[in-house]
This record gives structure tokens, C-alpha cells and sequence, in this order.
């Protein structure tokens, strides 16, 4: 008998993604003669190799295919200002640089819209139901772009445009985000710092990039006080640390919160073989924190679940890391792993560590005294 998924789990791809065009980059925001251009760490390899892989272990003859939405400039002005807009317009066609780390090549701002597209096409298909959770692999990624500005690779804020199209159009009256990427996602964070109707938590490696940001006491502003957290971890946290953080601090905050639906912003470059990351998470933790976010969006939201690609730059790895997810989204596995797996599951501290547990401690103690926190008993009896 062949097995059949346990869930229906939606799938958007399209190969023009994979044209957005990065060129050649030297590393750093300001070349030198004495760096070798290589390709840009946001290329299309890691990307392609995932929806590659998914196609070789038969993973992608179980999903159901989505397809992008046309987008229109209301659409973006949801999140973004028009002053930003018009900037990205002026490289439509030509290329140009959205800031000095995201370059656009002559067809990347209409790839850009396609991708925010993608982003509202699969919250559609959870919402309405005609999918039970949903994965889009697309890019440019989009969780640093803030409404006045970018940075990080990003062009437009495609999970946030989803988001606030879900609370306009789909009867979404609270939305969360769940960003795992290694990286702070500050553009998630501003496009909702002062929304009460959007949770963001962000759990990343401290002071990274965006330099400066995602610290924990940064919880919003307005009538969003309370609804941002930060959950800035040192270098070096592998799996217990990630699995303890979501057992003390995110799940328990969305089975308060009740969000009608849970963005994932998926990056997986918090993966022990990242270039653009300290961290040390495997496979293993992307099942298992992909398993209980499942388990609670079964319980406050009807399962209702949209991953968003965002980060990783390891063209080797990151393809099992996203087969990972999608098998347990929808239910059906493939055998396939990484030849590194056991390997990367041998290496020390990946067990929760007395300081890793200290910090999280104290994070944890901070929500549940901070104004307008879900984790705040006041809060959440409100």
C-alpha cells in the first residue's frame, strides 16, 4: 500500500524565481580591488536544489501546486510607503540597488512582485481551505524589506503584505509570525511595530544583522505594545536551546495569543553548515520545531500554517533542511537526510547549556512582566 500524506500541504514554485538576478558580489557592502567577485550569497542554487530535491524523493507528487496572484500597487502600499514604491518602479526593467547588499537585475522588480504574489496565493489557499498549511519557495526573500526601506537581500515584505491582505480581504482578525531565520526579521517587525492585530516573534542570533536590532526589550510601540518579541540568542545554540526557547517562550505566547493564522519566514541558515550564521541547528530541529508549531496552529487556528522562504546560503544542506519541513507539514517522508546528518547530530553543545538556558530563562521572565504580552497574565486575560 503506498502511503499517503496526512495532510494536504500547498507548494508554490515557479522557476522565474530563479531569475531574480544578483550578479557577482565580493562579501561586504564596499568592494575592493583586492576582493574576487563571486556570485551573491542570495543566488538561486540553494533555492532551486530544494524544489530539485523534493522532485528526485517524490515529496513533490504529493503536494498540491499553487500559483501566484497578480499584485497590484495597493496591494504593496498595504505595507510599504509610496516613496519606497516609486524607488523600486525606477528599477523596473533596468536593475539598479534596492541598497547596497540587494541588487536587482532587469526583470527583478516584476520577480519581486510575483513573490509577494506567491505569499498572498498561499495564505489564500490556507485560509479558504483548500489546503491545510502551505509552503512558498520563492525570491528575492523579504523579511528584512521595512516599509520605508530594505536590507538583507530583500526587495518587498512578502510575508507582512500576506499578512495585512489576510486581516483586509480573508477574515483574519489576528495574524502571527514565527520568524526563525538567523537573522533579526526587522522588516516584520516594523511593518507591524504598532499593530495589535499582528503577533512577530523573531528568534535569531543576538546582534548579528541588522546590527543593532531584535533585542528583547523591543516589544513594540502604540496600541503593539507588547505584541513584538525578540528572542536574541548567543552564537553557538544548537537544538536544545532552540527546543527549549520554543517550549518557554513562542508556543506558550500563540496558544494565548489565538492568531487566525501562523507566517513562518523561513530561513534556514540558523543550520550548523551555514556560511551566514552561528548556529548549529540539523534537520532534526527543523522537524521537530516544524511538529510543534503544527501542534499548536491545530489548536488556536485549524492547522492553518504559511512558510515563507527567506535564508539559506548552504547549497549542499539547505535542500534537506526544507525537505525536512515539508515532509512533516504534510505528513509524508521520503527516508532521504543529509549524508551529514549523523555527523552534525555527534557535535558538542548541541544539548541546552546552563548559560543558553539562563538567557532564555530571563527572556521568558521579561515577557511575563512585560505590558501587553501575551505571555503576560494580564495580558492574556484581557
Amino acid at each position: 500500500m503506498t502511503m499517503q500524506p496526512a495532510n494536504k500541504t500547498g507548494f508554490l514554485w515557479h522557476e522565474i524565481y530563479m531569475w531574480h538576478d544578483t550578479g557577482t558580489f565580493c562579501g561586504c557592502e564596499k568592494p575592493s580591488a583586492t576582493v574576487q567577485p563571486a556570485y551573491h550569497y542570495e543566488n538561486p542554487e540553494s533555492k532551486r536544489r530544494i524544489r530539485n530535491l523534493l522532485e528526485v524523493t517524490g515529496l513533490l507528487e504529493q503536494l498540491t501546486p499553487l500559483t501566484a496572484m497578480p499584485v497590484t500597487r495597493d496591494d504593496l502600499a498595504r505595507i510599504h510607503t509610496n516613496a519606497y514604491l516609486d524607488r523600486i518602479e525606477s528599477m523596473r526593467g533596468i536593475g539598479g540597488y534596492a541598497d547596497p547588499e540587494t541588487p536587482l537585475g532587469i526583470a527583478s522588480v516584476d520577480i519581486a512582485e510575483k513573490a509577494v504574489g506567491g505569499a498572498i496565493a498561499a495564505t489564500k489557499a490556507v485560509m479558504q481551505g483548500e489546503v491545510d498549511n502551505a509552503y512558498a519557495l520563492m525570491r528575492p526573500p523579504g523579511h528584512h524589506a521595512e516599509p520605508d526601506n530594505t536590507t538583507g537581500f530583500c526587495v518587498f515584505a512578502n510575508a507582512a503584505i500576506a499578512g495585512a491582505y489576510a486581516l483586509e480581504h480573508l477574515g483574519a482578525k489576528r495574524v502571527a509570525y514565527i520568524d526563525w531565520d538567523v537573522h533579526h526579521g526587522n522588516g516584520t517587525e516594523s511593518c507591524f511595530i504598532d499593530n495589535p492585530n499582528a503577533l512577530t516573534i523573531s528568534i535569531h542570533q543576538a546582534d548579528w544583522f541588522p546590527r543593532n536590532r531584535g533585542h528583547f526589550d523591543d516589544i513594540g510601540t502604540g496600541d503593539g505594545v507588547g505584541k513584538n518579541m525578540n528572542i536574541p540568542l548567543m552564537p553557538g545554540c544548537g537544538h536544545g536551546a532552540y527546543l527549549y526557547a520554543f517550549e518557554q517562550i513562542i508556543i506558550p505566547a500563540l496558544d494565548a495569543y489565538q492568531p487566525d493564522l501562523i507566517f513562518v519566514p523561513c530561513g534556514f541558515d540558523a543550520s550548523i553548515e551555514d556560511p551566514l550564521g552561528r548556529m548549529m541547528l540539523t534537520e532534526d530541529s527543523y522537524r521537530e520545531m516544524t511538529a510543534m508549531l503544527m501542534q499548536v496552529a491545530d489548536k488556536v487556528c485549524n492547522g492553518r500554517l504559511v512558510f515563507t522562504h527567506e535564508g539559506g546560503y548552504n547549497p549542499f544542506t539547505t535542500p534537506f533542511l526544507g525537505l525536512a519541513v515539508i515532509e512533516t507539514l504534510c505528513g509524508y517522508k521520503t527516508g532521504a537526510q543529509s549524508p551529514n546528518l549523523e555527523m552534525r547530530r555527534d557535535v558538542g553543545y548541541q544539548a541546552l547549556q546552563s548559560y543558553q538556558k539562563a538567557l532564555i530563562d530571563e527572556i521568558r521572565d521579561f515577557f511575563q512582566q512585560a505590558q501587553g504580552c501575551p505571555l503576560n497574565p494580564a495580558a492574556a486575560a484581557q
